[in-house]
């Protein structure tokens, strides 16, 4: 073969990932710097302390803010990884929040009422907070694979649907209505500490960071190295293409959102069950855990393992968040960065395109700088061109 014309072989998965990082820092990188310039234009003289206490208050502060990250990170990283994985398979779960709030329900109420199964309590009660959103997640997915309605339309009604059912049923089931919450768990149902309370004494974190990491590394083995992930992955580019394979087109689009719905209602029940103190609250208020969880997949590029430190990061600004009142600014400032970086994100396909670009105009300068040989004639050329000019010559 021609050494002009062989070819190496490419690895466009690296390349991929590569540039898929990139522009996703890219993106962190441009939300903070907007972020800084929000500081200095409300409060200049005070703008880089406070910036810095966002950035750094988890490292300063000793392993307790550490844990603190660890432990609001842990609900993020659940709903990153439904949203993320619905958007994998070709749909847009934004329903996260009302599938949270069911699987929340489901694991308060196992856990006030279900003390008889002893040692596996908290299994069970996270059992039921995950049935509960792969049940609500379905409903969109049914509507979607056999009527062809919107899932995004769908998913947004069921939000506010599920959270007036869920604050009846607290009402009805497990209510203190000296505080206008949920009932207290018992401790059975509480999640294992795992020895993390010793290793960030003093912090509200528990055995559910675990669980979410291992929740994202489940799906990414799933979407990565099984094939009902690919069949899902399929299905999500051309369902018409799927079809003709002999994939279940309907049957992948049912199980992507029960899928994605059972790892909002995973996050759900680690939020209450995490022993930190909280219990649900009944207001007509849709949990944010589930609306956030949209901008963790989004700055993850929906990969897994990209989700997962995702929601470590907002983590780590939530937490540096909190001090923004000794700088004079309001905490809600951290939400101003956290937008900020989320809609760079979302542009993360413009960064992308920059990146490609200056790789193609990098190879493009070297392939010119290459010296190539001069094109030669076909070594019949000649003859040929002879016996013409000899034949014009005759008839002359």
């Amino acid at each position: 073969m021609n050494k002009l014309t062989e070819k190496k072989p490419r690895r466009f998965g690296t390349i991929t990932l590569n540039i898929s990082f990139l522009s996703a820092i890219m993106a962190v990188c441009a939300g903070l710097l907007l972020g800084l310039l929000v500081l200095l234009c409300t409060n200049a003289s005070q703008a880089f302390p406070a910036f810095k206490t966002i950035l750094f208050t988890p490292i300063t502060g000793g392993r307790r803010q550490l844990g603190q990250v660890l432990y609001f990170a842990t609900p993020l990283i659940c709903t990153g990884l439904s949203v993320g994985f619905a958007f994998k398979t070709g749909l847009f779960n934004i329903g996260a929040s009302g599938q949270f709030t069911l699987g929340a329900y489901a694991a308060i109420v196992t856990g006030v009422y279900c003390g008889f199964f002893g040692g596996v309590h908290w299994v069970v009660c996270l059992a039921f907070a995950a049935l509960a959103g792969a049940l609500w997640g379905s409903i969109p997915g049914l509507l979607k694979a056999y009527y062809n309605v919107n899932e995004v339309i769908t998913s947004i009604m069921l939000n506010y649907t599920s959270m007036y059912i869920v604050n009846y049923l607290i009402v009805k089931t497990c209510y203190n209505q000296l505080k206008n919450q949920s009932a207290n768990v018992l401790e059975s149902a509480l999640i294992p500490k795992f020895g993390l309370n010793r290793l960030f004494p003093g912090s509200s974190v528990g055995g559910g960071i675990i669980i979410a990491v291992l929740a994202a590394i489940a799906i990414y083995v799933l979407l990565e190295k099984t094939t009902f992930g690919y069949e899902l992955k399929a299905v999500g580019l051309s369902r018409d293409a799927a079809k003709y394979a002999g994939i279940n087109e309907k049957r992948g689009i049912v199980l992507s959102m029960a899928i994605s719905g059972a790892l909002s209602g995973l996050g759900g029940g680690l939020v209450y069950l995490a022993g930190a103190g909280k219990n649900f609250n009944v207001v007509e208020v849709l949990l944010m855990e589930g609306m956030d969880g949209i901008s963790v997949a989004l700055l993850g590029l929906s990969h897994p393992i990209g989700v997962l430190f995702a929601g470590l990061f907002f983590g780590w600004i939530t937490v540096g968040g909190f001090n923004m009142q000794l700088y004079s600014f309001a905490p809600e400032i951290v939400d101003v960065i956290s937008s900020t970086i989320i809609y760079f994100a979302a542009c993360s396909l413009m960064f992308r395109g920059i990146i490609e670009s200056m790789r193609g105009g990098k190879k493009q300068g070297a392939a010119v700088a290459t010296a190539t040989p001069a094109p030669t004639a076909p070594p019949d050329t000649a003859p040929a061109a002879d016996s013409e000019a000899k034949e014009k010559g005759g008839a002359l």
